[in-house]
């Protein structure tokens, strides 16, 4: 699946904020990929992608940034990162933020994939697990090429705070998380190891809770730090582990959002689960065994998930 542009892939990031901006500067990093950089703001994408071109002398590549204002230069797009939608601001109800981001995404999609019929789409909008069914069903697209961002940015909170934990390199902590993303995630510590021991051997139990804890409310504390915004780094170079994993054909074992068809006895539903992603997105469901505990944990996520698919069919 080579590029428009000859031999070099494409990968069209939709949203030029904070996190488009990041994921933009992450891939231009990686110089194997052109970036088309989409917005509704005159001037912001192009202004972006300018800054960001004009790093290549200093940091050595040659990746080609265009930024635009529509979607015709998005076509024949290898990957599409949709990042649009609006943060939740100070008395609006999860409703609003549903409603206004449904539109958003549903927009978007619409306009985009028809000009990249072969595309992955990696959805990073929130509330992610509702918005992927959004982009999912606007698409048209099998689901091996609809994802969700959020597991692998949970995944790295975790290994942060376990190493900071245990005072080791982030590099040997391998930690796994399921679920949706936000307060009702699943992080398996049983399955969360430092160079392949578990970190329930590691930890007692009430160290191991809390760092559970702190994982799922990783978002919130940003945001709390910030006052003016959430977070972009992690999240920005979540999603380039992801595009890394598809271009690139790597096989990455992660965590993604993806509409599940009876897996984890899910049907019908996105919800974070440890996949395989490789060239065309989605090559398998990696179907671990739960715990009672854990299954009910997950269930319970996957509910909340449900009720906000439900919220969103009756704004139609």
């Amino acid at each position: 699946m080579a590029g428009a542009n000859g031999g070099r892939k494409k990968v069209t990031v939709v949203g030029a904020g904070m996190v488009g901006g990041t994921v933009a500067q992450m891939l231009a990093l990686r110089d194997y990929a052109d970036i088309v950089l989409v917005d509704i703001v005159e001037g912001l994408p192009q202004g972006k992608a300018l800054d960001l071109a004009q790093a290549g002398p200093v940091l050595g590549y040659d990746t080609r940034l265009a930024g635009t204002n529509g979607y015709a230069e998005t076509a024949g797009s290898d990957v599409i990162v949709i990042t649009s939608g609006i943060a939740r601001k100070p008395g609006m109800s999860r409703d609003d933020l549903l409603r206004t981001n449904m539109g958003i995404v549903r927009s978007v999609t619409e306009q985009v994939v028809p000009g990249s019929p072969d595309a992955v789409v990696v959805v990073v909008s929130n509330p992610l697990d509702a918005m992927c069914h959004v982009a999912f069903d606007a698409a048209g697209l099998p689901r091996e090429r609809v994802l969700g961002m959020a597991g692998v940015l949970d995944s790295a909170r975790f290994r942060t705070f376990i190493a900071m934990e245990l005072d080791v390199s982030v590099e040997d902590v391998s930690g796994f998380v399921l679920g949706g993303h936000g307060d009702t995630m699943v992080p398996l510590s049983r399955y969360s190891t430092v160079a392949g021991i578990p970190i329930t051997e590691l930890l007692p139990p009430e160290r191991v809770r809390a760092i559970e804890e702190r994982t799922a409310n990783g978002g919130a504390e940003i945001v709390g730090l910030l006052k003016t915004g959430s977070a972009y780094y992690a999240p920005g170079t979540s999603v380039v582990q992801m595009v890394d994993a598809i271009l690139l054909d790597k096989r990455r074992v992660l965590p993604a959002s993806v509409l599940l068809q009876g897996e984890y006895g899910i049907e019908g539903l996105f919800v974070g689960v440890p996949v395989k992603l490789g060239a065309g997105g989605l090559t398998q469901i990696m179907e671990v065994t739960l715990t009672d505990a854990e299954r009910a944990a997950l269930h319970k996520s996957a509910g909340a998930v449900r009720e906000l698919v439900d919220a969103m069919a009756g704004m139609d």
